[in-house]
């Protein structure tokens, strides 16, 4: 069994990443958020910053291409490969309406000629392999399969299906039995994505090795592990990778960015404490990280913790 950390924009950063790797581990992959290079291919300071190899190191990373040119795909991609990464990942499941509006994520799967002349310009040019993250149609699954026969056309290194088409965001119940479709019939290899938030949710997939976990991830660090038939989330545990998290991040960002990073966090984990409406209230209403403190001990100190987060999904 293959098990990946999905992007998730804003959240799973080097810092991220890195500290979830040293205290739970069980990740075979890490995915970092999409790059969305200009047309001539050139990054941002900030988003090259967050894949330097020094800021990864020993972390298993695949990087992820968010793009509509082939030109500026190959681009990007020749530098990540003179940074040392081995595979690159296209983005074309990106539901945002900002990514939309300029053709580009989920866009293209309603755009088929233009998805159809996006992959032949990478595949004829690509000096690393490139794995595809995608939906199952844009507003409808039942757009899958017309996809799926482009996406076959090409070496794909593999193909991680989000279970949604774009409409759906992420609210609609996953369409596994499309899904079911595409693993019966893709040419590449297939991996899952969509509500695993714990380890009962991967069965039924039929004969799928390849996982991708992202909220249920953030929202459980242990998740990983569980999959592999480790121990569940300890109270303690999540303690200390909020204060490794909250000490990590203040090094590099100011007490206000750090504050904001912290609550979006606490957007997933209120779910392991799905009775203290009043304790993370005040969390979410701390406007300094003094106030923070208070409230994240007082959560930890006297919170109910339910270890599955049993209610979120």
């Amino acid at each position: 069994m293959k098990l990946s950390f999905a992007p998730m924009e804003g959240i799973t950063g080097a810092d991220f990443r890195r500290l979830h790797a040293q205290m739970f581990g069980g990740a075979d992959c890490y995915f970092a958020p999409f790059i969305a290079p200009d047309p001539s291919g050139q990054l941002k300071v900030s988003r090259l910053r967050d894949l330097l190899p020094e800021n990864n190191e020993g972390l298993p990373l695949v990087p992820q291409i968010l793009a509509n040119s082939s030109d500026a795909f190959l681009e990007t991609a020749r530098q990540l490969q003179q940074l040392g990464y081995g595979e690159v990942n296209l983005n074309v499941g990106c539901p945002s309406g900002t990514v939309v509006s300029k053709h580009k994520g989920a866009a293209l799967l309603a755009e088929p000629d233009a998805l159809r002349r996006l992959l032949d310009g990478i595949f004829a040019g690509t000096p690393l392999p490139v794995s595809v993250k995608t939906r199952l149609g844009f507003l409808s699954t039942d757009e899958f399969p017309a996809v799926l026969e482009i996406y076959n056309d090409y070496p794909i290194a593999e193909l991680t299906v989000h279970a949604r088409d774009r409409a759906g965001q992420y609210k609609s119940v996953p369409d596994r039995e499309m899904y079911l479709w595409a693993l019966a019939h893709s040419r590449a290899p297939v991996c899952y994505n969509g509500n695993l938030f714990r380890p009962e949710n991967l069965a039924g997939l039929g004969a799928t090795e390849r996982f991708m976990l992202g909220r249920g991830a953030v929202m459980n660090p242990a998740l990983f592990r569980e999959l592999r038939g480790g121990q569940p989330l300890e109270r303690e545990e999540l303690r200390e990778y909020a204060a490794a998290l909250r000490e990590t991040s203040r090094e590099r960002l100011s007490s206000a960015h750090t504050l904001s990073w912290l609550k979006e966090l606490w957007y997933y984990w209120k779910w392991l404490f799905p009775d203290e409406k009043k304790l993370l209230k005040a969390i979410f209403k701390a406007r300094t990280l003094e106030n923070y403190l208070q409230a994240e001990s007082a959560i930890f100190t006297y919170g109910s913790f339910v270890p599955d987060g049993r209610f979120y999904g």
